[in-house]
């Protein structure tokens, strides 16, 4: 493919009053970022839409950089290796066994091209749908960009969620590919995959080919010429391949939405709009402000690839700017709760972008801080991302994992969504001064505000409706197969203002800086005082023996909602129903000591009415708490979808110290 080469570095634009652009400025921002990457055919307009339209029940038609032809495989690979850098590493990979493979961009690019001629061996061609049921792995990238190489559309699924929710994929996406593995390694353990794989693929389905990974060695089931090993033809096919260059449309992959209630959602990124505000975005926020220095960049991020997080920010952003990154297979207690710190030794990690349940979990194992026995010198910045971090958390994390820099490292809070497809609301590295917990404001090159039901902007300390007024080009176009659901879930409370809905509500503080209070639905209220579940929750985790908390809202016949909070206290003797004298007593004084110090942190009006000791608490995989599970769980209601969990054994749990 030959490229057109427009690289300008993203410093030479000029952001510092991005606030004041005009709608002409805020498009050539964006044309200015997507010639960073390599395109095969110039575009002819930079963006262009057909509004919102509610008598149709459609929301609008995004199109961005149209006449545009790029590949997005070419620009994370194939451009490096052309420019010389072959030999720079691409990844590090660690296993949770301990298994350790380097890969230079040089080796990527050969496996990418092999990956990419086994699917063509395969039958696929553009627009075919591939799903990807695989951990954290090389093979997982590879084929992830095998697919995009060829204009394959490709779905990541989480490798711990079940056959259902797994089958539901494959059924929704019309897959004709589903690459999985024999198994995988969890918390010491080989799990078995397989079997999930085929129970997804029983039914009715467009499913051709089951393509195997060998990763445990383990005994599996075999469908003769429908399953395949990967060794058999990936490993053996060519590593030429020459990739071909599709409009900037072309869609590049579907991720699913997770929810307690519905189905989830197939949304639909297109490749060149996705790759700009990922590129772009990936480079403004993590990598070393001075060009000269990035080079020594070593970015992590611990998202599983099956998450939007991971696509934009250890898949597409970090590899279309040629940057060196960390991948983990296992999770961060096995064998020991400080392997995270291990490899940010090992490997000098510069960046660290992690989830606030992950951190409120570091806090737990550690509560004396990371041990001084960990050179964390290495870490430059560090970043949360999945729902807003507790204040304390945030503390830690900038205390802690960057105590090698005593003024405090950048910490860039961002807030996103998988249907925004990059970050929107985020602290810039530059910045002066940090609030813990606080996503400040927009990135360049979209808009957002927070408005009441009548789309007003909400005053001061007010919360309201977060909304993006101008979206970037990463957004999400569609909802696969079901545009009407696209317009409903997200268009049409604001369709006459043509405003996307985000679902999280939001307020400004004196400074004008935005401060996320989580969904909507997710709101609090008692006797007409609205309180955001999070604050509730961050007052919790504050206290010494709090691991962890949700809280959501629960019927109260007197003031219409009561906080009810689930803990996850330090002293795990705590947790349970059929409790000793002792113990039981024990229970109810450290129930009057959480309740005492919300009321001491917020008020009164915030202490939650009942406070039980569980476990865990339910999370996606993108570590959001699933707060209306736990109403559902506390009120003995039916239950939602629980198949998209990240720790779905949980439930059984709760629901049986519930039912106590």
């Amino acid at each position: 493919m030959t490229a057109i080469s427009n690289a300008i570095p993203s410093s030479d634009w000029d952001i510092s009053n991005e606030a004041d652009w005009s709608e002409n400025e805020r498009l050539a921002f964006w044309d200015a970022a997507a010639r960073r990457l390599d395109w095969a055919q110039d575009w002819h307009t930079i963006h262009s839409s057909t509004g919102v339209d509610a008598q149709a029940r459609r929301g609008p038609e995004l199109r961005w950089f149209t006449g545009g032809k790029l590949n997005a495989a070419y620009n994370c690979v194939d451009r490096h290796v052309e420019a010389g850098r072959g030999q720079k590493v691409a990844l590090h990979f660690e296993g949770e066994p301990g298994d350790r493979i380097t890969v230079t961009y040089q080796d990527l690019q050969d496996r990418v091209s092999r990956a990419a001629n086994a699917l063509l061996s395969l039958g696929m061609t553009q627009g075919d749908r591939v799903v990807i049921y695989l951990p954290v792995l090389i093979e997982t990238i590879v084929i992830t960009l095998a697919c995009a190489r060829i204009g394959a559309v490709h779905s990541l699924v989480f490798g711990g969620f079940s056959s259902e929710a797994l089958k539901f994929r494959v059924e929704d996406t019309g897959a004709k590919l589903l690459v999985t593995t024999d198994g995988q390694f969890r918390r010491g353990s080989s799990v078995a995959v397989k079997d999930n794989a085929d129970a997804a693929v029983a039914g009715e389905n467009n499913i051709e080919h089951v393509l195997v990974l060998r990763r445990t060695g383990c005994e599996i089931s075999w469908t003769p010429g429908r399953d395949v090993w990967w060794h058999d033809v990936v490993d053996t096919a060519s590593p030429q391949h020459s990739p071909e260059a599709f409009d900037a449309e072309t869609p590049l992959f579907i991720m699913y939405t997770s929810g307690t209630t519905g189905q989830p959602k197939g949304l639909v990124h297109t490749t060149g709009g996705y790759l700009t505000q990922a590129s772009w975005s990936h480079e403004f926020l993590f990598s070393n402000p001075d060009p000269a220095q990035r080079d020594a960049d070593v970015h992590w991020c611990t998202a599983d690839l099956a998450w939007v997080t991971a696509h934009t920010y250890e898949i597409y952003g970090p590899l279309s700017n040629g940057v060196t990154q960390v991948i983990y297979e296992g999770v961060p207690n096995a064998p020991h709760p400080g392997r995270h710190f291990e490899i940010i030794e090992r490997y000098g990690v510069s960046s660290y972008y992690t989830a606030p349940t992950l951190v409120r979990s570091l806090m737990g194992w550690f509560p004396e801080g990371v041990p001084a026995e960990y050179d964390l010198s290495s870490i430059r910045l560090a970043g949360t991302v999945g729902e807003a971090v507790n204040p304390e958390a945030w503390r830690w994390l900038r205390g802690h994992v960057g105590r090698a820099t005593p003024a405090g490292i950048p910490m860039v809070d961002t807030w996103w969504q998988s249907e925004t497809g990059a970050t929107i609301l985020s602290p810039r590295q530059s910045d002066n001064a940090f609030k813990p917990g606080c996503g400040t404001r927009a990135l360049p090159g979209v808009s957002v505000n927070i408005v009441d039901e009548q789309a007003q902007t909400v005053a001061t300390l007010v919360q309201g409706n977060i909304v993006l007024t101008k979206t970037g080009p990463s957004m999400a176009r569609t909802v696969w197969g079901n545009p009407e659901r696209y317009y409903t879930s997200y268009w049409e409370a604001y369709a006459k203002q043509g405003w996307f809905l985000a679902g999280d509500g939001a307020r400004f503080d004196a400074d004008g800086d935005i401060w996320i209070l989580g969904r909507t639905d997710d709101v609090i209220n008692i006797s007409g005082h609205r309180l955001s579940t999070i604050e509730i929750e961050s007052a919790l985790v504050t206290h010494p023996a709090v691991v962890e908390a949700g809280v959501c809202p629960t019927h109260d016949p007197k003031t219409g909602h009561a906080a009810t909070a689930f803990v996850v206290p330090r002293d795990k003797s705590l947790v349970g129903t059929n409790l000793s004298g002792a113990a039981l007593a024990q229970q109810q004084e450290m129930i009057t000591a959480l309740r005492n110090h919300v009321a001491t942190q917020i008020g009164p009006i915030a202490k939650p009415r009942d406070i039980v000791f569980v476990p865990d608490v339910p999370k996606t995989r993108s570590g959001k708490i699933m707060r209306r599970l736990l109403t559902q769980l506390f009120e003995h209601s039916a239950l939602g979808d629980t198949t998209s969990l990240q720790n779905e054994p949980c439930i059984a749990e709760i629901k049986e110290i519930c039912a106590g």
